[in-house]
């Protein structure tokens, strides 16, 4: 892989650039590890990892950010008729290695390719396992047809992929995940990049900036470390 200018080059220690230093694309640094700890420090500083199969790892922050608010979600017509007809059973942290694995082979079009990779997916168990990344899995009849995962930490959920196998089932669970946050008085979804699926549900774009504040306000609220129970 070329840069297009010299990026940050990180070391065993677990400090990341400021964001704002980020290439025009969102490229911040290259390298280190996925250790847990150096995840919830990128997350806490606004910065993720998303890097190709074979590459380096590499680690963003995009500027402007696609977020969605939570009283700004939009439900379609045909989305609120599927939700009327309760086609699915929801269920939030049973299956989400099932659910990582289902995001890594169905990818979209703005993450083509094996983003996920096992490396990746190795992390984001650990950090399941240690209650910080949850997933949400929807199911029809014994299969799970549809779903998301993401990492949280204070009062935000950083989104990381989704899927669906039948017609919005990775609606309905976004749509539940959205009514589960806003009982724990989380105010918005970070989605990271832009998306015209996530945007046609009400999801925007913001400055770094804007999107850097608001998340250090929701850091002041302590996370909801362990498992999640759907509607609780």
């Amino acid at each position: 892989m070329v840069f297009s200018m010299p990026v940050y080059q990180l070391s065993d220690e677990i400090i990341f650039p400021p964001p704002h230093l980020a290439e025009a694309e969102g490229l911040l640094a290259v390298g280190g590890d996925l250790s847990p700890k150096r995840l919830l420090t990128a997350y806490a500083s606004g910065i993720f990892p998303w890097y190709a199969e074979g590459d380096p790892i590499l680690w963003w922050s995009p500027d402007p950010r696609l977020v969605l608010y939570l009283k700004e979600l939009h439900i379609s017509r045909s989305l609120a008729k599927t939700l009327r007809k309760q086609l699915f059973r929801v269920t939030f942290d049973t299956s989400f290695k099932a659910v990582v694995s289902a995001c890594a082979s169905t990818r979209g079009p703005n993450r083509e390719g094996t983003w996920i990779t096992d490396e990746m997916k190795r992390a984001y168990v650990q950090l399941h396992d240690l209650g910080y990344a949850h997933s949400v899995e929807v199911w029809c009849g014994r299969d799970i047809v549809g779903g998301l995962y993401g990492v949280s930490i204070g009062r935000c959920f950083f989104g990381e992929s989704m899927f669906s196998a039948m017609r919005d089932a990775s609606k309905v669970a976004l749509v539940e995940l959205k009514e589960f946050l806003s009982l724990k008085a989380y105010g918005f979804i970070d989605c990271q990049v832009p998306s015209e699926h996530l945007i046609r549900m009400g999801a925007r774009k913001v400055s770094r900036k804007r999107f850097l504040d608001q998340l250090a306000d929701a850091l002041k609220y302590p996370a909801m470390i362990g498992p999640w129970t759907h509607r609780v």
